[in-house]
């Protein structure tokens, strides 16, 4: 009796330690995050782990369960899953504030590094360095890891199998912006009556949420009315900075599943319009797998080719923004949405759908303008066997990537 009572007054001093002050708890949320976008290398998956190392393990400013639950809502809300998360750690941790600081942190480093790799490539021909070949053929091996580890948890079952096929299949014959919006759309209504699942009787802890449900309510309803009023008022103005940010917005609105589903929304936002090459997009998505931090900086890099440095910071606040505001609107009410069997269903046949249009976007735009021999793809076989038998860091197979590409292309 008394080891059980024990246990749950350090469970509570865990999940509740709380600095003296607020600019205290905002200095510690923002240096932490920094540092864990200096070096957080590997995509969303491994960020949780970092996460998870740092602020409940090491730091322990949350306990297990709360974590777990933090997870679960980014998973649940479209956006950056990793970085979602960080932000509600620091919510939690420090407001409104901290999580503006903890996304901040986490995000600049590799927000700099792409800005500074666009400006540079605007002065040369990409087309004419071998290493930028190498990095088409990185982003080849980057996806396919994503494409296996993705469908063996969110495709696996006959059900979810031909879901994610029939995405594919949409995806690839009708190239279109929004296809894939479609796509989501349909999968998420089909998997209501697909994927129904028994409400889960077990006991749920409930989560303490810094935030009262009249901001989470604004919050979501800003979400609500830029996706709806900045095409309205692209369509108004006719003005090139409500273009940008109504494709970015568009695109962060819409990505479930991770960083790497970004890249065809991106390819149809950016690459259709006719506002960057396809060249040009690949190249900044191989760079993008070498800078530690989230795959949504490629934002920054897109950004900064449309419209110079300027384009790179709007680019890359409009395509956070709704995952940001996501997060904080949800967060007052998760405890009772994580229950709901049925948004449990929608969920389910919206990331198998994810996994298809991951899997159009491995063989089109990615290996259609990546591999055009036999050298191409041993090289591409080497790095995906690098990454996925080898558990090489992403960072490493960047660098042999680009050197491949250089000396062997």
């Amino acid at each position: 009796m008394n080891l059980q009572t024990d246990k749950e007054q350090t469970q509570s001093q865990v999940g509740n330690r709380q600095p003296s002050g607020r600019w205290r708890a905002l200095g510690e949320t923002w240096w932490t995050a920094l540092q864990l976008g200096l070096t957080s290398f590997g995509g969303p998956i491994a960020h949780l782990g970092y996460f998870h190392q740092t602020y409940v393990r090491r730091k322990q400013w949350l306990d297990e369960k709360s974590y777990a639950d933090l997870v679960a809502l980014a998973q649940f809300l479209p956006g950056p899953a990793s970085s979602q998360v960080g932000i509600g750690v620091g919510v939690m941790r420090a407001g409104l504030w901290g999580g503006l600081v903890a996304w901040l942190g986490f995000t600049l480093p590799s927000v700099l590094m792409l800005m500074i790799f666009a400006y540079l490539m605007q002065t040369f021909d990409p087309g004419s360095a071998g290493w930028i070949q190498g990095l088409k053929i990185v982003a080849v091996a980057i996806v396919a890891q994503a494409v296996l580890g993705m469908a063996g948890k969110l495709a696996s079952g006959p059900a979810r199998a031909a879901v994610a096929l029939i995405a594919m299949a949409v995806v690839l014959l009708w190239q279109s912006p929004v296809s894939q919006v479609t796509v989501i759309a349909l999968a998420g209504l089909s998997g209501l009556w697909l994927f129904k699942r028994q409400a889960n009787e077990e006991a749920t802890p409930e989560m303490k949420m810094p935030i009262g449900r009249s901001a989470g309510l604004f919050c979501l309803g800003a979400f609500v009315v830029l996706l709806v009023g900045l095409p309205l008022l692209k369509g108004i103005t006719d003005n090139g900075w409500v273009a940008i940010v109504d494709s970015f917005y568009r695109a962060g609105s819409l990505v479930f599943g991770g960083g790497h589903v970004v890249l065809p929304l991106l390819e149809s936002e950016t690459v259709l319009n006719g506002w960057i090459s396809k060249e040009d997009f690949l190249t900044g998505y191989g760079a993008t797998q070498a800078v530690p931090g989230p795959l949504f900086t490629f934002a920054a890099y897109l950004g900064v080719l449309i419209q110079g440095i300027p384009g790179g910071i709007v680019a890359t606040l409009a395509i956070f923004l709704p995952g940001f505001l996501l997060m904080v609107g949800a967060m007052p009410f998760w405890n009772g949405v994580r229950r709901n069997p049925k948004l449990q269903g929608m969920l389910t046949g919206m990331n198998a759908a994810v996994v298809g249009i991951l899997l159009a976007a491995l063989y089109h735009p990615i290996w259609t303008s990546s591999i055009h021999g036999p050298l191409e793809f041993v090289i591409g076989a080497g790095l995906f066997g690098m990454l996925m038998f080898w558990k090489s860091p992403p960072w490493l197979v960047v660098i042999i990537g680009a050197l491949a590409g250089q000396f062997l292309l």
